[in-house]
């Protein structure tokens, strides 16, 4: 899933006056429709960028399967000298951006329809063929490694077209313990596609297959409860009653099936666990960590922090409490705004406000926000059949593509923000980068989208003069820090926890993780909130979980390291101010040239230090410190 953007300096006057008449649905208000074909075509993905039709992807399909099996035929030729390693390098090389590309087309076709089965068809053919490659690839880090490194090196040093895969090789060396031999390798490929099946089981269950219940509404209204409308009442319906029975209603689905959800997400935490004792990890979590070279102190260290920071969290839920006048605070509360504010925001007039807020990047940035939101990149609309959430993918040598499920709401708002950041970061780092370097990795990801919403929320406060939307906005900041750091942090703990479960011999079924989920409720939140039986099954849902385990947290050190950053982008000293920003901007453009932990600290951030993660803990506090006397001074409290 993939953002970032600045604080507006100056702002024309006429902009001023757009924001505040504020929007309320006008004829550019969303299509009033969940058909994609009545949906107006500058509102969708224009894929041809990648290929014209499916006869050309069909072509390059064909062509990538004859490189892999010549691929396969330079097993063997390492050691003959550079030359050989350079010539086996590029032809990876080669192979990684044709397939970025083929993967790109089918998987970006299906998700705006996971229903048609003939486009689910041809995804799961590169799926085969991407399990195909690793197959073929399978024996070149085991015979890399059988080259001395002090000829390596010698190689490496002597040869300059084998610079820019310096890095790389050198991590390969580092991780030496943990490649097998080549026969061991090739054997864990064959599992490479089954690996990925208890996350595509999962997607099959939650998205083409799922059926959830219809809700008459206390005004009258009826709805569908989809996960895009469900979390709209939840956050924009005033009426506890409905969103009580909304959040009820929208999880027995998932309460339904959830002995399936526990033996899916049991066989996620036993495949890691094997993987990681195949390759020598004491833990799953040192495993993962060491993909990027990160000590587990960042991760321990994260979850302590929270844990003892959680009181400014249950601060805010007893002011929520207090403001939206209810007997009782329930976490399906957290969502719905603290004031009685129902502005819609219309797609074509906040992505003029996201790219005036960039202009403190400067022009070529600027510039390339301009590239993204011009038509064609971005999909912005529910549509039948439609993957729920948002994405940003990267596609290298063609441009980022962004899924949104936009509903107007001032949530939404901050979700393209979000993931404008990441095509930002996709372009720098596609541009600057050699294709071996450009992939940079998740560790560093969420630190351009988090930066992105925090100019982003700057630009509103500035420029908004209603009190009720400064509440709001407020809130929203106070969300952004909730979801970024504590919730993330939250699941991380979760995550940590069930696969010691596994590496311990314990059992785990959907009780287990039931008890698990809504202990830890307990413990982060306490008597701050009434935790519902059904909140205990909460787990089902997060798809983190399925298909990217141990990558929640990372939400979490991102927004520590965005927020650090952006401190010393808006400092007063204007050395302070550029220096942050010229190393920003660097960071956008290293893609995946240096270990994360390394690269944040040319950027100025420490994740190593709990300090970096208590200043956080602090900045929420003082945030909710100033909600209060907004609330105070508007009588709502």
């Amino acid at each position: 899933m993939h953002p970032k953007a600045q604080r507006l300096l100056g702002i024309l006057a006429i902009l001023t006056v757009i924001f505040l008449l504020a929007v309320a649905g006008s004829a550019l208000a969303k299509p009033n429709t969940l058909n994609r074909d009545e949906i107006p075509d500058n509102y969708k993905w224009d894929l041809s960028d990648i290929y014209a039709d499916w006869n050309a992807w069909e072509e390059d399909y064909a062509r990538l399967e004859k490189m892999i099996d010549e691929y396969a035929l330079l097993k063997g030729t390492l050691s003959g000298g550079p030359d050989n390693l350079l010539t086996a390098l590029k032809s990876g090389d080669e192979i990684g951006m044709l397939m970025t590309k083929v993967d790109a087309y089918a998987g970006l076709a299906s998700v705006t329809d996971t229903r048609d089965n003939e486009i689910a068809a041809r995804y799961q053919k590169v799926m085969i063929l991407d399990s195909e490659l690793g197959v073929a690839t399978s024996w070149f880090n085991p015979e890399l490694l059988a080259i001395p490194w002090d000829t390596m090196k010698s190689w490496l040093d002597g040869n300059e077209e084998l610079s820019i895969y310096r890095y790389n090789i050198e991590n390969l060396y580092r991780r030496q313990a943990h490649v097998l031999s080549q026969d061991k390798e090739q054997l864990l490929s064959y599992f490479g596609q089954s690996n990925s099946s208890p996350s595509s089981i999962y997607q099959e269950i939650i998205v083409s297959d799922i059926k959830f219940p219809d809700m008459t509404l206390t005004d009258g209204d009826k709805v569908t409860l989809t996960e895009p409308q469900t979390f709209f009442i939840l956050r924009t319906n005033r009426n506890q009653n409905d969103r009580s029975k909304a959040f009820e209603e929208h999880y027995k689905v998932y309460q339904s099936q959830i002995n399936t959800y526990a033996a899916i997400y049991n066989a996620v935490l036993q495949r890691d666990w094997a993987m990681a004792r195949a390759r020598n990890y004491g833990s799953c979590l040192e495993a993962s960590l060491d993909r990027d070279n990160a000590p587990v102190e960042v991760y321990t260290n994260l979850i302590a922090a929270v844990k003892e920071g959680s009181g400014p969290m249950q601060r805010y839920m007893r002011l929520r409490k207090e403001a939206l006048g209810v007997e009782s605070y329930h976490l399906y509360d957290g969502f719905v705004s603290l004031v009685d504010f129902e502005k819609a925001y219309e797609y074509d007039i906040v992505k003029d406000w996201i790219k005036e807020s960039v202009s403190p990047l400067g022009d070529d940035y600027k510039g390339r926000m301009d590239n993204l939101f011009g038509g064609g990149w971005v999909d912005v609309y529910e549509n039948e059949g439609k993957y729920t959430g948002a994405f940003s993918a990267g596609v290298y040598g063609v441009h980022p593509y962004l899924l949104l499920n936009f509903d107007e709401s001032l949530e939404e708002v901050f979700t393209i923000a979000h993931e404008a950041g990441h095509a930002l970061h996709s372009m720098h780092s596609d541009e600057y980068q050699p294709y071996a370097t450009s992939d940079y990795t998740t560790f560093v990801a969420e630190v351009a989208s988090t930066m992105n919403e925090a100019l982003f929320l700057d630009y509103m406060l500035e420029n908004s003069r209603d009190p009720l939307e400064r509440i709001a906005l407020l809130q929203q900041a106070l969300d952004n820090i909730a979801g970024s750091f504590y919730k993330q942090t939250f699941f991380a703990d979760f995550e940590l926890r069930a696969h010691q479960m596994v590496e311990q011999g314990q059992p785990v079924t959907a009780d287990a993780l039931r008890e698990l989920y809504g202990g830890m409720l307990k413990e982060y939140y306490g008597k701050a909130q009434v935790i519902d039986e059904i909140y205990h099954s909460y787990w089902a849902r997060i798809s983190h979980f399925y298909d990217s385990p141990f990558y929640v947290f990372k939400y979490a050190t991102s927004y520590s390291a965005s927020a650090e950053i952006l401190e010393r982008i808006k400092s007063k000293d204007k050395k302070v101010s550029e220096d942050a920003l010229s190393r920003y901007l660097t960071l956008l453009k290293s893609g995946g040239n240096d270990y994360p932990i390394e690269q944040l600290k040319k950027a100025g951030v420490d994740l190593t230090r709990k300090e970096t993660f208590q200043a956080v803990v602090n900045k929420f506090d003082n945030l909710v410190t100033q909600l209060e006397t907004e609330l105070k001074n508007a009588g709502i409290i």
